[in-house]
């Protein structure tokens, strides 16, 4: 494996020069995880996944200047702080919506991926953080697709209904029994504004080779008090 390392080995030691190259490639490879995210519009985007992979290879530079130019201190101390700081920034990219459904997760993960991709660039450490730039950017790209497969392939599906309060549950029972579509739980959603009109519930309904889920959609939009539906 030398001939993927050797050709960094002649600037692992921290320079003026070397220094630009650790923040260009910083910048870059939070740059591409930051489009990703910006592109979905996500609560993070290209700015905040620049900065915090900048920022992380700029403390471990710092470490390492110190450690070079004063021969003292821990060259990797600093980073330690970044492995608990960024979590913090993370945890206010998620959020719980009115749907009791949780935000950002993906957000908050790839920021801290990046976090630690910033550290590996800061400290020279060149072959990791241009492979983990890589794996982080085909996991939030690719494996996406994985997940939406195996979601689309489960056998129950959990919709989110918004109804008129005025509604019955019994109504949305009759119309999808007219249809044989079982239900397999229905449960409201502790409803945070009392004064409201509208009432939200999850509906879990197994999925058949009769109906897909945008049938399974379109049949309860199609039921007199109901507002909303959206995959849960």
């Amino acid at each position: 494996m030398d001939f993927l390392t050797q050709p960094f080995e002649a600037i692992r030691v921290l320079t003026p020069l070397e220094m630009v190259i650790r923040i260009v490639l910083a910048i870059l490879l939070g740059g591409i995880v930051g489009m990703e995210r910006g592109i979905k519009n996500k609560a993070a985007g290209l700015r905040t996944f620049i900065l915090v992979s900048l920022g992380s290879a700029i403390i471990m530079m710092t470490n390492q200047y110190i450690h070079q130019i004063y021969g003292e201190g821990d060259p990797v101390r600093m980073g330690a702080q970044v492995v608990s700081g960024i979590g913090f920034l993370g945890a206010g990219t998620i959020m719980v919506t009115t749907k009791n459904q949780i935000k950002g997760l993906t957000t908050a993960a790839s920021l801290w991926g990046v976090a630690a991709n910033g550290m590996a660039v800061g400290i020279g450490a060149y072959e990791l953080a241009i492979l983990g730039g890589i794996m982080v950017y085909l996991t939030m790209e690719v494996v996406i697709r994985l997940d939406l497969y195996i979601r689309n392939k489960s056998k129950i599906v959990d919709i989110y209904v918004e109804i008129d309060k005025k509604t019955p549950l019994d109504t949305i029972r009759q119309k999808l029994s007219e249809k044989d579509i079982s239900i397999h739980k229905m449960e409201y959603i502790t409803d945070k504004n009392p004064h409201d009109s509208v009432s939200p519930l999850i509906v879990g309904i197994p999925v058949t080779e009769k109906y897909s889920f945008e049938d399974i959609c379109t049949i309860i939009e199609s039921i007199e008090g109901v507002i909303y539906t959206e995959r849960s």
